[in-house]
Order: structure tokens, then sequence, then C-alpha cells
């Protein structure tokens, strides 16, 4: 297996579902999937990070926003792993409850990991609504 392939794999499987579970109300597979060494950056959609501290406390106040997922869609454009780095460039297509509000949106998500001896963890992620 290549290393795109496998880097594919774990976007498919383990990416998808910590974001489909951070939409349905549940921070914790998303911080499982994000890196604990610094640096790690967000720049997002409704809230920025620059440490990992910081990167727990705006998850877990964002997944208290959210509920109900009724559909996320991961839409990749780009992507490209170069050694240990890799980064995914698509678009985040979301059908939740914010608030208790049923709500579809799509977010533009430009991301970069870093693979380490258990596997691949996202560093950054740049993210925006579309329209």
């Amino acid at each position: 297996m290549t290393d795109r392939e496998d880097f594919l794999i774990w976007l498919q499987r383990d990416f998808v579902r910590a974001e489909r579970a951070m939409f349905d109300g549940d921070a914790g597979p998303r911080r499982a999937i994000w890196a604990e060494q610094e640096p790690v950056t967000v720049l997002g959609a409704w809230r920025n990070v620059s440490n990992h501290a910081e990167l727990v406390e705006a998850f877990d106040e964002l997944s208290t926003s959210f509920s109900n997922c009724a559909d996320y869609e991961f839409d990749l454009i780009s992507f490209e792993v170069l050694g240990n780095m890799a980064y995914t460039v698509g678009y985040e297509r979301v059908a939740a409850s914010i608030d208790g509000e049923p709500r579809s949106f799509t977010l533009r998500a430009t991301q970069v990991y870093r693979r380490n001896g258990d596997g691949w963890r996202v560093v950054h992620r740049h993210a925006d609504r579309v329209g």
C-alpha cells in the first residue's frame, strides 16, 4: 500500500468519523485525531486557536452547539502526502442542528496533517463558510 492510499483510508475512516461526531455534539473523536505536540492551529469558521490547550477548549465549546447530525460529507478536491506531512483541500457539507435549529451548510476546509508513531494527526485547519 502506498503512503497516499494509507492516508486516504485514514481520512475516509477516522477523519470523517470524527467530524461527523463533532457535528453530532461529541468533540472526543475530533480531539483524538489532532496532534498533541505543538504547533497546532485553527483558523476556524467560528473560532481561531494557536495551541493545544485552546484547541481542546474550542472543540469542547463548539460541540455543545451541535446535535442531530443527519449528514456529513467530505468532498475532497485535492490532497498530497509528502513524507510525514500531508494536506487536504475540500468542502465539508453538513446537515445538523445548531443550538437546536436544523441547518445545512458547507465549509471550505484546508488542513495539514503530520504522521507520527501512532498514525496521522491533524496539525492545522483553516475553514470558512461558503456563501
